[in-house]
């Protein structure tokens, strides 16, 4: 559908082509079933993919399709999101997104694993490392940082969203025009994934969220205090070696922050993308992955030569 526009175009979008070993299956969590995708052989080594708070699985599949070969990369709809089951007591907060993590790992048996959080994901990534160190060889972090959550303009601009977030269009030429003035910056194709991945066609052909709308606004525009994350003690905490990853034109992962958090903790190191916005594995997918490759091989030669050393 390249080279279509959103004044012109209402027909639905093209459905996403799957990668050839891509996989799916269900796993239970408390009250709620998740979907799990996979793509790459399961005997190699494993990196866990967990998208943003509007996100989905299959975003990671650009990066699958440069990795798979090497790795077994597993994601998951999150909670009210895609088709994993919306939450009956709408619990989207951070401990709940950590417990269905958790309960996925565990049941895949992955002792030992690389995570990658993209926003919301990285808050729960940057949980799961305080809390299982031994747990994780290395963590990638996509433009988030503490305080990112909880002021600034990013966040300002994410609440607004969630407080006008549309529930209804009248056809997918509606819904498309809504995604392309909210993301202007990002390519066609990226617009169409989004139309296909998160939004689908009611009986009426109105056009509709795949995921719970309202259950995650109101935890996003009137949160429960009690239960934000402060990412400060947490992100201090951390001892697996951390590389965030941010774009340049992104109003939400603030770099004076990064670089702050960054002197204190010798885990952390970061990376700015200069052409992207807050989407950085979307907005430049290439350099994306060229800088979690090159971050994870140098992990594992450092850790090579230690072991060779002993």
């Amino acid at each position: 559908m390249s080279g279509q526009t959103a004044s012109t175009a209402c027909e639905a979008p093209v459905p996403v082509t799957r990668l050839a070993t891509e996989r799916t299956r269900r796993i239970a969590s408390g009250n709620v079933e998740i979907l799990v995708r996979e793509w790459g052989a399961q005997n190699a080594p494993a990196i866990v993919l967990l998208h943003g708070l509007r996100g989905y699985s299959g975003t990671w599949r650009k990066l699958a399709s440069s990795l798979q070969d090497r790795w077994r990369l597993v994601a998951f709809d999150t909670r009210g999101r895609g088709s994993s089951d919306w939450d009956p007591d709408r619990n989207y907060y951070t401990d709940a997104y950590l417990a269905d993590l958790e309960t996925v790992v565990d049941e895949l048996g992955l002792d030992r694993f690389v995570l990658l959080g993209h926003s919301m994901g990285g808050t729960t990534s940057y949980c799961y490392a305080a809390k299982h160190p031994g747990r994780l060889q290395a963590l990638v972090v996509e433009d988030i940082t503490a305080g990112s959550s909880v002021a600034g303009e990013g966040f300002k601009r994410i609440v607004a969203e969630m407080a006008a977030l549309p529930r209804r269009f009248a056809d997918w030429g509606e819904a498309r025009a809504y995604w392309r003035k909210l993301r202007p910056g990002v390519a066609d194709a990226a617009i169409e994934e989004r139309l296909f991945e998160s939004m689908r066609e009611d009986d009426d052909g109105s056009v509709i969220w795949r995921y719970d709308a309202d259950g995650i606004a109101a935890t996003r525009v009137e949160p429960d205090p009690a239960r934000v994350v402060d990412l400060h003690p947490v992100i201090a905490a951390i001892r697996t070696p951390t590389l965030i990853i941010r774009g340049g034109k992104s109003d939400f992962c603030n770099l004076a922050k990064v670089q702050e958090l960054e002197a204190d903790n010798p885990a952390l190191s970061h990376a700015t993308v200069e052409e992207a916005s807050h989407y950085v594995h979307d907005d430049a997918p290439d350099t994306f992955c060229r800088l979690v490759e090159g971050f994870l091989a140098g992990i594992r030669t450092c850790r090579g030569a230690v072991a060779r050393q002993d």
